[in-house]
């Protein structure tokens, strides 16, 4: 794998309908990782795979619905730990859990989660991260065999497995992210955390009582029955990474899996939803 990657800075008028439909025509290209920023987003994408006309069949960039500029760089990997100590807060929710990086200061929090990500990628929407944090700190997930699909850092099946869960399977298709949540759930003392590389093909024939999906509207709908067919009889399914105005789309396919919709959380107009089977 290239250890170099051409990173793509996106400014986008109207910014949150524009980012989530740019996000999902770049990822039909070889782009890979996205980070939301305060104008837009930031796309990145293997050198190997890049070549100079990897925007031209991107039809938004042409929409007169949406003014979208742009510069592109090239990005060293070995400027990551960098980036991710010059742009990471530590997230706090509700006083109970903590996650943070090595050089921030310890808290009280009941779960103190440290992670060093490889990569500043995957780190940016911290409202949905926080969502996910606050469903699964209301729910007993003692003995559970919990899911964390699109693992990221690998936040959630840490503190699933501080909570009591297990086993977990945390599943990512990005290689960094697979080598970092190994590296994560190592650094926090898990146990029961088997990290795999690839996607939703690997849940075949695999059942879990509670599946945590913090990815995109896009991803999500694709796998949703991926995801139903992996959940067992009253498992919970807990699902982020879109928008308010995606909630429709993602109630409907839920709903139309059989899923029971219980409870939502809202951050910035990002969304977390829970269902039960």
């Amino acid at each position: 794998m290239s250890n170099i990657y051409i990173g793509y800075h996106f400014t986008i008028e109207p910014k949150e309908l524009g980012s989530e439909i740019l996000i999902a025509q770049l990822g039909e290209k070889a782009f890979e990782s996205f980070t939301e920023t305060e104008t837009g987003i930031s796309a990145f994408v293997q050198k190997d795979l890049w070549d100079e006309m990897i925007l031209d069949e991107i039809q938004i960039l042409q929409s007169e619905e949406f003014k979208i500029d742009y510069t592109f760089e090239e990005i060293e990997q070995v400027n990551w730990n960098e980036e991710w100590e010059k742009n990471f807060e530590p997230i706090d929710v509700d006083g109970n859990c903590h996650v943070r990086a090595p050089f921030h200061p310890k808290t009280d929090a009941e779960f103190d989660i440290v992670i060093e990500p490889k990569m500043s990628f995957g780190t940016g929407h911290h409202e949905t991260t926080h969502m996910m944090i606050q469903h699964l700190l209301e729910i007993d997930v003692t003995g559970l065999k919990t899911l964390d699909m699109g693992c990221g850092t690998a936040i959630l099946a840490i503190l699933a497995e501080m909570k009591g869960a297990q086993p977990i399977d945390a599943i990512d298709i990005d290689n960094w992210c697979y080598l970092n949540s190994i590296e994560n759930a190592e650094r926090n003392n898990c146990e029961h955390i088997t990290v795999y590389e690839g996607d939703a093909a690997l849940l075949k024939d695999k059942k879990y009582d509670l599946i945590i999906a913090n990815i995109n509207r896009n991803i999500l709908l694709n796998d949703m029955q991926s995801y139903v067919d992996s959940l067992n009889p009253k498992g919970t399914l807990l699902l982020s990474g879109f928008y308010v105005e995606d909630i429709p789309f993602i109630d409907a396919s839920c709903t139309n899996s059989g899923l029971t919709y219980v409870k939502k959380f809202e951050r910035n107009n990002w969304v977390s939803l829970k269902y039960v089977n």
